[in-house]
């Protein structure tokens, strides 16, 4: 898979794909990441990727050329998804990770300043949101993205069953891991997990994992609900 982040700090994605998982997929030629700076595309002397809002108003407003020129380069070597990640898109969810890590290329384009000038909206495909919160820019929601994404990709775990089994996959939380010692101050491992007795290892495992989703996250329990319902009878 080949994704590019439209950015005006590139040195942002290096600092983070360049350690565990995001590394190892990039070593093994499984992903390719490519910082793409917003202000190669610029005009001016100054480099500037930002203007005044028209109306007045506080703050700046990223500019329509620069951005608009950087995802034409991007497509120009590779068609590939163009998404904007802003707090008005599409939550971002397991399932839509699992959509994106089918694409071939994604072209991920991170916001600046006050906002983005309105008219970059019809340069891109979607619009994606990690969550009702407000960040400075867009760079630290791709990164989750991409994290997110290149887990999925066949061969980056290493451990195929290790991605179906994590939380939101079958629309529940994981159940609780266990690692030696047996017994941590006076906490013990549950005994079935040291039973040997495989059968009664998942049949405790999908139980805890719908206790704690019913507990942590009821929407997503009725949605498990809904799905599953009269499938496992």
């Amino acid at each position: 898979m080949y994704i590019d982040i439209l950015t005006i700090f590139p040195e942002m994605v290096k600092l983070v794909t360049g350690w565990g998982i995001l590394k190892r997929a990039i070593e093994g030629g499984l992903l390719h990441v490519r910082a793409i700076n917003i202000r190669d595309f610029t005009m001016d002397r100054h480099r500037s990727t930002d203007d005044a809002p028209y109306g007045g108003g506080p703050g700046m407003v990223m500019k329509p050329e620069p951005v608009v020129k950087a995802i034409e380069y991007a497509k120009s070597e590779q068609e590939g998804k163009v998404i904007l990640l802003t707090p008005q898109g599409e939550r971002f969810t397991q399932a839509k990770a699992q959509a994106l890590s089918k694409q071939m290329h994604l072209i991920m384009v991170c916001g600046r300043y006050e906002g983005i000038d309105e008219r970059i909206r019809y340069f891109v495909d979607e619009e994606l949101s990690i969550g009702d919160y407000v960040l400075s820019g867009g760079e630290l929601p791709a990164l989750v993205v991409i994290d997110a994404v290149a887990r999925l990709i066949p061969g980056v775990l290493g451990n195929e069953a290790s991605a179906g089994e994590e939380s939101f996959t079958q629309d529940l939380l994981e159940y609780p891991q266990y690692t030696r010692p047996p017994v941590f101050r006076n906490l013990p491992v549950p005994e079935v997990l040291l039973s040997g007795h495989h059968e009664k290892i998942q049949q405790w495992r999908k139980g805890m994992s719908l206790q704690r989703t019913q507990k942590r996250h009821p929407a997503l329990y009725q949605q498990y609900l809904r799905h599953h319902q009269g499938k496992e009878e």
